[in-house]
């Protein structure tokens, strides 16, 4: 059986428009949670603003989790990437689900890349030899469309 380096065949592109409308499915799916969370478990403060206090709070970090994270690593994309056909795999270009690890990384800086509507991410994509955001340089991963990953499967 030979074995290919998958990265020489497999070639990145921005695909900017797939990326926001992603992120954007993902973080409106986050934020509806956050604000019905708050609407239900909040408190009144001294101000008069709903606010959770004690071991409650995780619970939005942890739906966070579940939905960038956990979707990664579990289905092997998010909710929105999988959505629009995109995937994020290792830079080394094997079509495989990421480890918790790469997922963590890539999400970790997602408020970075998403900074100034989303322009840093943008920039970063755009500017890159392999199209990554800041979280996928740092991460060591690539976005790719699921249809280039079953093209090169069939040639």
């Amino acid at each position: 059986m030979k074995k290919t380096n998958l990265l020489t065949e497999l070639k990145t592109k921005p695909n900017i428009e797939k990326r926001i409308f992603a992120g954007i499915i993902d973080y409106l799916i986050i934020s509806i949670f956050f604000f019905i969370f708050l609407f239900y478990f909040g408190e009144p403060d001294a101000e008069g603003e709903l606010a959770v206090s004690g071991l409650p709070v995780l619970i939005p970090i942890l739906f966070w989790g579940i939905m960038t994270i956990g979707l990664e690593i579990g289905l092997g994309a998010t909710l929105g990437n999988s959505l629009v056909g995109l995937k994020a795999i290792p830079i080394n270009g094997t079509n495989r689900k990421l480890t918790f690890g790469e997922s963590l990384k890539r999400h970790l800086l997602d408020q970075i890349d998403m900074f100034f509507f989303g322009l840093v991410g943008i920039i970063t994509i755009k500017n890159t030899e392999k199209n990554q955001r800041i979280g996928d340089l740092w991460a060591k991963t690539i976005v790719v469309t699921n249809k280039s990953l079953t093209e090169l499967k069939t040639e």
